[in-house]
């Protein structure tokens, strides 16, 4: 196939709104909009959203990127991941209106991207699936016991840890220091947990298929991961059998190095052909 990139405008809120719609000859019914995330435009870091555009456009699937208010060439102010439910509406409702063949949509997310498209999803009837690539659940507490779980005890586990204790080269009162205080915030009250209880709520209140892509080197990622430990919803959640977890071994928070970029187009694209 050889699939067209049309650039696209529309409006939210009297704001124009740029995007790029990568068009089949014959798409499928199911079509993919991607959610960028953090201070990111549509091309994505290392150029990985134009590259999976072109990549699912080949393979038959209608693909939109597009920047909402205040990031990259649109209009208006900048806002978080909280509060782009409108502009994800405004684009859904562009995306279907110019790929008419489409019936229903996946969302694809990266970071706050990937919560932005969750908190989106269970109020629009069209969206039948998630993609979310490492997903922002982060408090103070989650990163403590993250770092704890994959810093300091790897840390322990090397030889050149014990042998700078060994010599004195290790600044053992500020690292003692800085471990008490992990502990504590770990150790932090219930109420922190908002955003992974939040994000949690609305999966369970979304009807559709969730794909988990997590970046085996990622902080973020240990974080999502380390979420079943204590929250027993999670744990439900995950084991679900509409939901599916697949972890890029190695790879970073952006999936940057072309291996990884490649895993990330194949488990998409298998995971939303698959049903």
């Amino acid at each position: 196939m050889n699939p067209q990139a049309r650039a696209e405008r529309f409006l939210c809120h009297g704001c124009w709104l740029v995007g790029v719609v990568h068009l089949p000859p014959r798409p499928a019914a199911r079509g993919l909009l991607m959610v960028t995330g953090g201070p990111q435009y549509r091309a994505g870091s290392h150029r990985q959203f134009v590259l999976l555009a072109r990549q699912l456009a080949a393979a038959g699937i209608a693909v939109m990127r597009f920047d909402y208010r205040g990031m990259g060439d649109s209009e208006g102010a900048p806002r978080d991941f909280e509060r782009i439910d409108d502009d994800l509406a405004a684009a859904v409702l562009h995306f279907c209106r110019v790929v008419p063949a489409l019936r229903e949509l996946v969302l694809w997310g990266l970071c706050d991207g990937a919560s932005a498209a969750a908190f989106y999803a269970p109020a629009d009837p069209r969206v039948s699936g998630l993609v979310l690539l490492n997903p922002w659940v982060r408090t103070a507490q989650g990163m403590a016991r993250a770092t704890l779980r994959h810093y300091y005890l790897e840390r322990l586990a090397e030889g050149e840890f014990w042998r700078k204790l060994a010599a004195g080269r290790l600044g053992l009162r500020a690292s003692l220091a800085s471990l008490r205080e992990l502990a504590r915030q770990a150790a932090g009250a219930r109420a922190e947990a908002g955003l992974p209880e939040r994000l949690r709520l609305a999966l369970e209140r979304f009807p559709g298929r969730v794909l988990f892509i997590l970046g085996g080197a990622d902080l973020g990622a240990r974080e999502f991961s380390a979420l079943p430990d204590s929250d027993p919803g999670w744990r439900a959640l995950l084991a679900s059998p509409r939901v599916r977890q697949v972890c890029v071994a190695g790879a970073n928070h952006t999936f940057a190095r072309a291996d990884w970029r490649a895993a990330v187009a194949n488990h998409s694209h298998d995971w939303i052909t698959s049903w």
